[in-house]
């Protein structure tokens, strides 16, 4: 998996069936340098150029470096990274080629997960709910319970682990929040050189500007039904509410921005979850973690709680996921991305 945030590829090896989790196998991380994230952000939002073919590469090479060290794997879930999401548009475009990956690694890959879902009128996004309905049950859930991505994006699925079947009507709501931790990490980048407000350092330090939460809340998206989904550079308002903060003002706004987001989502869900599992960068931000906890009504803890491991997750999804493309089961429904029946995603190239 390489997600919005830009930050590199994460690799997970999960024993599955398809319908339950076996046992999680050996995970490993490959940073993307300084060079390589300019090159994957100069092809953001873009479609068909040299600057996307260039980052297509950089994709491949990255993720064939890194899954050349896991032994034993039988096939292998390429997500590839996306570069352009609009699903009532032109589409969803994940750069990296599926079909090179399994020649250089000699092992069947699935790839290309979201084109099928949006093809057929849904969002194509978020994609990992199936396997959290999948752990809810590993980790023994009795109750609906809520995990919470905060990566570049925030998205959350609620999960009824009493249903067995995802796809089955009543066990999964799933939808994109909101922006999470792509605005901060564009802002201290830009005007600090950093990679990401780390340990929220830098908002710990400011204050929420006066207004900003209220004019960002009511931006449209947050009045619209789920499922929903978004691009990673959606809301550009954010970019205006903040513009003439302090950085440590602008930080405290943006994190608040990404808080409110989650708790204005929590509204939606069927009934109220008994916990919410953080995953992603977020859940070490301990500003992001203090104000959800303020301002929702269950537990909010990191997926670590529940002994899952919240840096690997999502690579574990596409894991999960590429065993069910294999065996022909869904990987999205009506409840998780608003796709009107049950669809499975991926293309599967053999070496």
């Amino acid at each position: 998996m390489s997600g919005t945030s830009l930050d590199g590829v994460d690799a997970a090896m999960v024993l599955t069936d398809g319908h339950r989790i076996d046992a999680f196998g050996k995970t490993g991380y490959r940073p993307y340098t300084a060079e390589e994230r300019l090159v994957l952000r100069a092809a953001l939002g873009r479609w068909h150029d040299d600057d996307v073919a260039q980052a297509a590469e950089t994709v491949l090479s990255a993720h064939a470096a890194l899954l050349g060290d896991f032994d034993g794997a039988e096939i292998v879930g390429f997500h590839g990274q996306t570069l352009a999401h609009e699903p009532r548009g032109r589409g969803t475009h994940q750069a990296g080629d599926g079909a090179a990956l399994a020649r250089a690694l000699g092992l069947p890959v699935v790839w290309d997960f979201r084109s099928a879902d949006v093809a057929m009128g849904g969002e194509g996004a978020p994609l990992a709910p199936f396997f959290h309905h999948a752990c809810a049950r590993h980790i023994g859930a009795t109750r609906p319970v809520a995990f919470l991505n905060l990566g570049g994006v925030g998205n959350l699925t609620w999960v009824d682990p009493r249903i067995e079947a995802p796809e089955a009507e009543g066990a999964l709501l799933a939808f994109d929040t909101g922006p999470a931790n792509a605005p901060i990490n564009d802002l201290v980048g830009e005007r600090l050189g950093l990679d990401c407000d780390r340990d929220g350092a830098l908002a710990r330090q400011g204050r929420v500007a006066d207004g900003a939460l209220e004019r960002f809340l009511a931006e449209p998206y947050f009045s619209r039904m789920p499922p929903k989904s978004l691009d990673r550079d959606d809301f550009k308002v954010i970019r205006r509410l903040v513009r003439d903060l302090s950085d440590a003002d602008a930080a405290a706004t943006m994190t608040a921005m990404a808080a409110a987001a989650v708790m204005r989502g929590i509204e939606h869900c069927p009934e109220p979850p008994e916990r919410v599992l953080v995953t992603g960068g977020g859940r070490l931000n301990p500003v992001m973690m203090r104000m959800l906890d303020a301002g929702l009504d269950c537990p909010v803890e990191p997926v670590e709680a529940a002994g899952l491991d919240g840096d690997m997750l999502e690579a574990q999804a596409f894991a999960f996921l590429a065993v069910r493309v294999a065996r022909g089961l869904p990987t999205s429904g009506p409840s998780t991305t608003g796709v009107p029946a049950p669809v499975g995603g991926g293309q599967l190239s053999r070496p």
